[in-house]
């Protein structure tokens, strides 16, 4: 009796999503003349040198202008246009009216350099606990080791957060609704990521709900990530939901020419939210060519090694801190100096 119960309350709810999606989401028409306004997007995901995750980065303590206004301009030079950038509700939840003149210093400075940004608003990846105040210092040789998930497994504990988050984001995306210095909201990335599985589910479906009922003049998505049997309801809900298709691969190029194939079959722009992990093979000089011949966008992970620790690969560590000889992740060292002088001319050359 339970059982059946629950199924129908569930039924209702993907009934309601559904009804909502049809009022509220872009049509693939609107979707595409959108993207043939923004010309070939290229950028990296963005964390300053100086921060070791997003609460560093946007706290009124640490919010470190004169470094994000000088990466940014190497952005700008090497001809990138677009960054994408995390945020946390915690954030928000401590000072609205300070986290959101924040974002808008942010904003000016981003186009300043002639670079639109993508903001991420939850995450499923690494550390699970988060706080404001002092951040952890990085683990020596450990990647990402201080980035924090929001809102992490807090969500299953404390009853209200739901509720906050749903205030956190709604509040977020009136204010910049309508802000032509962003290009996209990324409603949540990695859902299921950290053996969460279909535990993300509830909150993304109420992220995107949440979205519909602002519905602001940017477009919403969520990147697929994982084709893995346990992530298959959440990727056709996130495939179904995004107004365009956001995505992640970090494997070779014909893995990535098979994921771009596969889906084109939803009619709408593509977007490739993470990629290159110089490992794997993933690389500029065969992933970005074919992401330009392909009109799809190329955000790549990292961009100036940093606090990240993202040089080093994600199950490598190296405890004595030695720079690895081939980078994982990233393109610049803190002064401005590229891990490859071939590899940013290559860049450079595809972008202009």
């Amino acid at each position: 009796m339970f059982t059946k119960r629950v199924a129908i309350l569930m039924a209702c709810g993907l009934l309601f999503i559904t009804m909502a999606t049809a009022q509220n989401k872009w049509s693939a028409s609107k979707a595409n003349e959108w993207y043939a306004r923004q010309g070939w997007l290229r950028g990296s995901n963005f964390q300053p040198s100086t921060a070791i995750n997003q609460l560093e980065m946007f706290q009124q303590e640490t919010f470190d202008t004169a470094t994000i206004n000088r990466e940014l301009g190497w952005a700008e030079n090497l001809g990138f246009n677009v960054m994408r950038v995390y945020l946390h509700h915690l954030l928000w939840a401590a000072d609205k009216t300070g986290f959101k003149k924040r974002l808008d210093t942010y904003l000016a400075i981003s186009s300043r350099h002639h670079i639109k940004t993508l903001f991420v608003f939850f995450d499923d990846c690494w550390n699970d606990t988060a706080w404001l105040g002092k951040q952890p210092e990085p683990k020596t040789g450990v990647h990402n080791s201080g980035w924090v998930r929001d809102p992490g497994s807090m969500i299953h504990t404390h009853p209200d957060t739901m509720k906050v988050l749903e205030a956190y984001v709604k509040d977020v995306l009136t204010t910049f609704r309508n802000d032509d210095r962003i290009l996209l909201w990324d409603l949540y990335n990695e859902p299921g990521n950290s053996n969460q599985f279909s535990k993300s589910m509830p909150l993304l479906q109420k992220v995107f709900q949440w979205a519909w009922e602002v519905r602001p003049s940017q477009p919403v998505s969520s990147g697929v990530w994982n084709n893995g049997p346990e992530f298959k309801d959440l990727n056709r809900f996130q495939l179904e939901s995004s107004d365009v298709i956001t995505y992640h691969n970090y494997v070779y190029i014909d893995d990535h020419r098979h994921t771009i194939d596969t889906l084109r079959k939803y009619n709408r722009p593509l977007i490739c939210t993470e990629y290159m992990a110089r490992r794997n093979g993933s690389l500029f000089q065969l992933i970005m060519p074919l992401l330009k011949a392909e009109n799809v966008g190329a955000i790549n992970w990292g961009f100036v090694s940093g606090k990240t620790n993202t040089i080093y690969a994600w199950d490598t560590p190296i405890p004595d801190g030695k720079e690895p000889q081939l980078w994982f992740h990233d393109i610049y060292r803190k002064d401005g100096t590229p891990f490859s002088k071939e590899e940013e001319a290559f860049i450079k050359k595809l972008c202009k």
